[in-house]
């Protein structure tokens, strides 16, 4: 399936193109020679990326849950909610962490999370960030970045095709030939 043209208003991504951003991400971080003891990724957009950071990595994956995003089929963004509880397979959080999320869009959850790391988990020695997108609307500027979006597109990632589908739907979406590949 073909994504549409981007444009400064709508940004567009395909399957193929995201997984290549995110290990883009991970060469980034690599790179910087920064070495961290755990990935915690925030759900919902950072799971992929924390997850194949993970491996990379071979470090633990640590999952937080966190929402802005529920208005409007989860277009418009109300206050952040930080679950209160991480799910990890390895010990307590503690070390050189790196946050990991798909974009900073106001800063406001990075932020918060960061904050509340610090506040609630004192094994945590460090805590950077690392998004694929950051748009200009954000206070904050990630460690780790891949694009700058000064015009604050909406970014239609591949996964959101999901986002309106419900069980019943799925075998004649397949059948269209609309499933992810």
């Amino acid at each position: 399936m073909t994504t549409p043209p981007s444009t400064d208003k709508d940004l567009w991504v395909s399957w193929d193109e995201y997984h290549r951003l995110i290990e883009r991400l991970a060469l980034k971080v690599y790179e910087s020679g920064w070495k961290f003891d755990q990935v915690l990724c925030l759900a919902r957009g950072g799971v992929r990326p924390g997850d194949v950071f993970s491996r990379i990595f071979d470090v633990p994956l640590a999952i937080l849950s966190t929402s802005s995003y529920r208005e409007e089929a989860g277009t418009v963004r109300g206050d952040l909610d930080i679950a209160k509880y991480m799910t990890m397979t390895k010990g307590p959080l503690a070390g050189k962490i790196l946050l990991v999320d798909d974009l900073a869009d106001s800063g406001v959850t990075l932020d918060k999370v960061t904050r509340h790391l610090s506040e609630n988990f004192t094994g945590v020695t460090e805590v950077k960030s690392a998004v694929i997108w950051v748009k200009g609307t954000s206070s904050i500027k990630p460690d780790y970045f891949l694009e700058e979006l000064p015009h604050n597109p909406w970014i239609h990632q591949p996964f959101e095709n999901y986002d309106g589908l419900r069980p019943h739907q799925l075998a004649a979406w397949m059948k269209k030939g609309s499933g992810a590949r």
